[in-house]
Order: C-alpha cells, then sequence, then structure tokens
C-alpha cells in the first residue's frame, strides 16, 4: 500500500510499514543519527533522529528510525520544539564524548550552548574519566571518551551469533565490554564492532601480522590469491563453516572473482547472440 508522507512542505512516496528515516533518506531529506546503520535494525539509542509527526491529531514527537508509517501524515524534521530537543541530546552526547568529530559538528550546526548540567563527577566519585576504556590487564579496549553507548558494536557482535560484547553496569558507569573484561573466548577478532562503532571508540589495530582487539591478539591469515592479511584464524574458521567454502579469499579477490565470472557469463550470451 503507497502512502503520501510530507516532510518539511515537501510530497514524498512511502510503502506502509516503511520508517519515516528511510523515507527520508531516500529522498535526501537530512535527519541526524547516530546509531542507525543499513545492516543492522533500528536501536533507537541516541535519539538524535526525533521528529514531529501529524496523523491528523496534535503532533507528537517520535523516533523517525523504528517509526513505522501506517497512513499519510506530515513529518517536521527541523521545528523549534525538535531543534530544543537535539540541542539537550547533543549536550548529553558531546559530555560523553568531546573528541568526536560528528558530534562536535552536530553541535555547531544546533548551536548547542556550552552546558555544565551534564559534567561528569569529579575524580575519587564512582566515575573517573581517566580510567575509562581500561580493562583489568591494563590494556585499552575502548578510547578514552568516545563511546556514546549507541549499541551498534554488540548488535553487529550478536548477529554474528558471537556474543563477545555487551553493556555492562549502570548509570554513569555503563559501558562495553567483554566478561569481567578479559579476553574473551567467543570473539573471533573479525572487527565488525569496530567497523560499525560511529565514533571509532573501540580499538582495532593491526601490526606485523596480528590485529589486537577487546584485548587479545589476534594472527592473520593471508588471502591465497593476492597474498594479503585480511582475517583471523578464528574468524576464517567461521567463514568457511557458513559457507561450506575452504579456501581462504579475502573480500577484494572474491568480489573480483564474481565479476569476472559475471563477465564471462555475459560475454558468451552477447556472443551467442551475434
Amino acid at each position: 500500500m503507497e502512502l503520501t508522507v510530507t516532510i518539511n512542505g515537501k510530497q514524498y512516496k512511502a510503502l506502509k510499514g516503511e520508517y519515516i528515516l528511510s523515507v527520508a533518506r531516500r529522498n535526501h531529506v537530512l535527519i541526524p543519527s547516530i546509531c542507525h546503520h543499513e545492516g543492522i535494525s533500528g536501536l533507537s539509542c541516541c535519539r538524535l533522529c526525533i521528529v514531529e509527526v501529524n496523523e491528523g491529531q496534535d503532533n507528537r514527537v517520535v523516533t523517525s528510525c523504528v517509526y513505522p508509517l501506517s497512513r499519510d501524515c506530515e513529518v517536521f524534521t527541523e521545528s523549534e520544539k525538535i531543534k530544543r530537543i537535539r540541542q539537550t541530546i547533543l549536550s548529553m552526547l558531546h559530555d560523553r564524548a568531546p573528541e568526536d568529530q560528528r558530534i562536535n559538528s552536530l553541535c555547531s550546526i544546533y548551536k548547542v550552548p556550552k552546558n555544565t548540567r551534564f559534567e561528569k563527577p569529579v575524580p575519587g566519585q564512582a566515575y573517573e574519566p581517566e580510567q575509562a576504556g581500561k580493562s583489568v590487564s591494563g590494556k585499552p579496549a575502548l578510547a578514552k571518551e568516545k563511546c556514546v553507548l549507541c549499541a551498534l558494536c554488540v548488535n553487529a557482535c550478536a548477529s554474528l551469533g558471537s556474543g563477545a560484547i555487551s553493556s555492562v553496569n549502570r548509570g554513569i558507569d555503563k559501558r562495553v565490554s567483554t566478561p569481567y573484561d578479559e579476553a574473551s573466548r567467543d570473539c573471533i577478532g573479525c572487527g565488525s564492532c569496530a567497523r560499525v562503532c560511529p565514533t571509532a571508540a573501540i580499538i582495532c589495530t593491526e601490526e606485523n601480522g596480528v590485529r589486537s582487539i577487546w584485548n587479545q591478539d589476534f594472527e592473520l591469515l593471508s588471502c591465497d590469491c593476492c597474498k594479503k592479511a585480511f582475517a583471523t584464524r578464528p574468524e576464517m574458521e567461521k567463514a568457511q563453516a557458513d559457507s561450506g567454502d575452504k579456501r581462504q579469499i579475502c573480500g577484494d579477490c572474491r568480489k573480483k572473482e564474481s565479476s569476472d565470472v559475471l563477465a564471462r557469463a555475459f560475454g558468451e550470451r552477447l556472443i551467442h547472440q551475434d
């Protein structure tokens, strides 16, 4: 069923059940978001993508990444009310991750005033910034003052079936970590969590054929075709078990292989047509 959605005065077509954020992005309407990722279902954690919706009654504020359309409606992405709420949200996000460039840029766009309301406790209280990102072993797991608790990393890990990381503690001490801050037996070192992290909070390094992430060091295996180091042994074993393909080939070479197969197939078809 096709619907008509009016966003900031302009009409767009949408399907029933489609999320407002999806409609907006398809039509190049900017709605800021940090926790949204195309490969992971809506999380509604950062709340930056809030909009005002009118479906025939009073306007109400909804989170656009998880709000499904059910009827024709009018959406306002930059009303004065939404701007005020976004300023408050950005104040809290900036206090949580003051070094993140995207958050700083949004603070500048929305003219977020300096606010001491959300400042962290002084050293000696429950949360001490200098201890953030430190594991029991002393090895850094998260970059200090960058994690905004969007849960993208946790969901990416869970979608792979690993579940090696999760959010721990509560309140101002809440953070993402492995169980007891120790090396997790479930972690395969794939780095998916680091790739989806919007603020580069997860520390993942590669040096001398070794990938270090979440307090563990993983030996990197080389591609059979290009010889480039690209995957850890546990990651490769899981990929081979899931796909049934026992070859050791990186993503770039696999794409090239698929392209060559398609080129040969279409080339032969064109020859036969001639």
